[in-house]
């Protein structure tokens, strides 16, 4: 998910190293291509976008999170920002990252509850998804884990060459959103329009990542759920 973390590009000699090796279990990345900028484009969330980074992303169906849920969401979220209030100040740096760290796992929570129609348990809809995913794997990305949950999606891959993050999601979504409505022979918004990203930047948070899109069928309560690979 997104974190306001400053921008800390690694030393090229650092950055050469990690794409040589990768680092032990990790194919071949720079997590943080030098020279690339960062730009920060501000919807809902705020999406930071660097050329040929490696990113963390979540997108989820338009009906995976309730009224109700995102208002008890909502609630608790202020809860950090009313003590800074009381008290007559801004948000420090922690506790922005707390505050956010916290709504990252209840949205987690909800989500893999299982809450909405939840349109991905369907294996033909599941299927068409996953083969949206890796329609371009290798020219407009590289995909090192991905995982199709019953009403949401985790990637995690990183970009290739002048593919930005915003068109690569909105291929993902566009296509697979039609290919959906089709099957199940409805009409409507299919996914939320909004999404979650985050930078990946460096071995640990990679490493991280991997095991979070790897676990979350199971820790969800899906037993041998097909719709979930990494790279190796």
């Amino acid at each position: 998910m997104n974190d306001q973390t400053p921008f800390r590009p690694k030393p090229e000699k650092e950055q050469r190293t990690a794409a040589k090796s990768g680092g032990s279990g990790v194919p071949p990345a720079v997590f943080l291509p030098p020279g690339s900028g960062l730009t920060i484009r501000q919807r809902r969330l705020p999406h930071w976008e660097v050329q040929e980074a490696v990113y963390f992303v979540t997108f989820r169906l338009v009906d995976s999170l309730p009224k109700h849920a995102i208002q008890g969401l909502v609630l608790r979220s202020e809860g950090i920002a009313a003590t800074a209030a009381r008290m007559n100040r801004t948000l420090t740096a922690t506790e922005r990252k707390k505050q956010n760290q916290l709504h990252a796992r209840r949205v987690e929570r909800t989500l893999d509850a299982g809450s909405g129609e939840c349109f991905l348990r369907n294996p033909t809809v599941a299927r068409t998804v996953a083969s949206a995913l890796k329609e371009f794997e290798g020219s407009r990305y590289r995909l090192f884990a991905w995982c199709v949950m019953p009403n949401h999606v985790h990637v995690l891959f990183q970009l290739i060459g002048k593919t930005s993050l915003r068109s690569l999601l909105h291929s993902w979504k566009s296509y697979s959103a039609k290919a959906a409505n089709k099957i199940l022979a409805r009409n409507g918004e299919f996914w939320q329009r909004e999404y979650h990203d985050h930078l990946i930047r460096d071995k640990t948070e990679f490493d991280r990542a991997v095991r979070y899109v790897m676990e979350n069928p199971s820790k969800a309560g899906l037993r041998n759920w097909p719709w979930v690979r990494s790279w190796k």
